[in-house]
């Protein structure tokens, strides 16, 4: 596995939609833009979460984004332009440590 001064340039986001038609626009506008090297769709998973006072439940799908730390904006405010919600989850987690050859992937597929 390359260290983490190597891996520290990309993140892991995370992004709930409400349906895979999102899901799918969301990662499709991400990776046409170059904004992602990859996007993965997991669900459906239920969340639990307190909106305006209240616990709320929904079905939502997970989508788990891969790129650049550099471009943590730019995601955001595509995701923003796209997903219905009126605060849309974009959460990003920082690489510890990944494999030489898919980090030098990552860098290759995502704009600079």
């Amino acid at each position: 596995m390359a260290d983490a001064a190597s891996s520290d340039s990309f993140v892991v986001i995370l992004v709930t939609v409400p349906d895979p038609d999102c899901g799918e626009r969301i990662a499709r506008a991400l990776l046409d833009g170059r904004l992602a090297a990859c996007v993965n769709r997991v669900g459906p998973i239920r969340s639990l979460y307190r909106w305006e006072g209240r616990v709320e439940s929904a079905e939502e799908h997970l989508l788990v984004i891969k790129t650049r730390r550099a471009l943590c904006g730019r995601v955001e405010s595509a995701v923003a332009a796209l997903h219905p919600h009126q605060v849309p989850e974009v959460v990003a987690l920082p690489l510890a440590a990944g494999a030489r050859r898919y980090l030098d992937w990552l860098a290759a597929e995502t704009a600079t």
